[in-house]
Formats: C-alpha cells, structure tokens, sequence
C-alpha cells in the first residue's frame, strides 16, 4: 500500500506542477493516464461503479468527482482539487489536493489552508485506543472555529484490497451513533471537504458531479493513513 501511495502522490506532484492559467483541464487526465502506464499501475476510479475517468478533477465549487474536459479552461484566480488512485499489487492508493490557479483571492487561500491544515489535524487521532470519531471531531472543531462548512455528503472510508472499505469516516460527528475504537493495522483514508458557505451538496446533470448548494468554493485534501503503535503513518507522500 505504501508504493501504491506513494505512485498516487508522485502523480499528485506533477498535476500540481501543471496547473496554471490556460491549461484545459483535461491536460490532468492526460498525465493521469500516461504515468498510469509508465509506472504499471492501473488506475483506480476509472470504471468504478461506471466512472469514466481517471482522475477526479473538480474546479471551483464543484466539491468532488468532477469531470475533466477540453472544454474546462483554468483561470487566473480558480481553484481546482484532484483526486487521484491507483491500484498496485491488488492493493489501492487513494489522494487528493486542491490547488490554486495562479493568484487566487485571500478566502481561496484560506479555505485551502484550513482544509489542509484540519486533514493534518484529524491525522494525529489515527492512533490505536481512540475512536474513530476522534478523528471526525478534530476536523470539525478546527474548520468550523473558521466558519467554513464541512460536506456531510461525502465522506472518508477504510482502504486495502479494496477502494473503498469500512468504516467510513466522517469529516463531523455524527448524532447518536457510536465510533469505531482505532486499532493498529487498519488504514483510512481521511479527506475533509470544506466550503466557504453551506455544507449543501446538489449533483449535476453528469451524475457525478457534486457542487456546493450555494455556489460557493470548496476544497479537497485526502491521505491514507495507517494505524501503528507508533503513531499515524501517512502512506501517501512522496519521497
């Protein structure tokens, strides 16, 4: 799990590389594809449960399981979040970053801070005798002391031979439900999605696509983490 990971971020790094104005966005798709081959790894989303692509490329407001398109051209001031896996060895790498398209407003910076910074925080509660909510705490404590939403839609899951495995994880506590004690050995991959405004998720036309209700910028970082007893192993990182 750990080359499978470590494939995804190397990928991560070079899409981020790429983003700049101009660019379409199914440039990303492109790279996606031909790294996908160069490293021998299939990639993980691409057909799953009908998914047409590759990567998960989300401009804007658009939350999660966007679409690339030669048609979507990045502008100065957007943001654009990519969420990327691929299978190594019958075992699953799953990522996501978002990134801004050249000078981007104070809010988009911010927003792509605190979600950064919150992934990090709710990491340091991957460790065996917590709960798994622990975790989703962290995370809904630091973004909403910020006044951003956090999606409810959509949220973290359990990774291995499969792509998405149990328990999920999400990004708030859940009401009147119980959390899953943390052991070592598991692995989750944790992905706050933050929005300026309403956590309100509407879906496009697409299918696929989910948007903010009110239109407003959302954000994406993910990792998987394994559970050790020395402490939360990000599995997803480069060198």
């Amino acid at each position: 799990m750990r080359e499978a990971n470590r494939i995804v971020s190397k990928i991560l790094d070079e899409l981020g590389e790429a983003v700049k104005p101009g660019v379409p966005t199914m440039l990303f798709e492109d790279i996606c594809r031909k790294r996908c081959d160069e490293f021998g790894v299939r990639p993980a989303f691409l057909g799953y449960q009908g998914f047409p692509y590759a990567l998960c490329c989300s401009v804007n407001e658009e939350i999660v399981h966007g679409f690339p398109s030669k048609e979507r051209i990045l502008k100065e001031g957007d943001i654009v979040s990519f969420d990327m896996g691929v299978v190594y060895d019958g075992f699953y790498g799953d990522s996501a970053r978002t990134f801004g398209v050249g000078k981007v407003s104070h809010e988009a910076q911010k927003l792509m801070d605190v979600t950064r910074e919150s992934l990090y925080i709710g990491i340091e509660q991957a460790v065996p005798g917590n709960n798994l909510y622990d975790v989703s705490a962290a995370i809904q404590s630091y973004v909403e002391g910020f006044g951003f939403g956090i999606v409810r839609r959509f949220v973290g899951h359990g990774i291995g031979s499969h792509l998405h495995e149990k328990p999920e994880i999400p990004n708030f506590v859940p009401k009147g439900m119980a959390g899953v004690p943390l052991k070592a050995g598991m692995v989750l991959a944790i992905e706050p999605m933050v929005t300026l405004g309403s956590y309100e998720v509407e879906m496009l036309g697409d299918r696929w696509t989910a948007v903010t209700k009110d239109r407003k910028l959302s954000a994406h970082f993910e990792h998987t983490v394994a559970v050790t007893h020395e402490g939360p192993r990000i599995l997803s990182l480069s060198e």
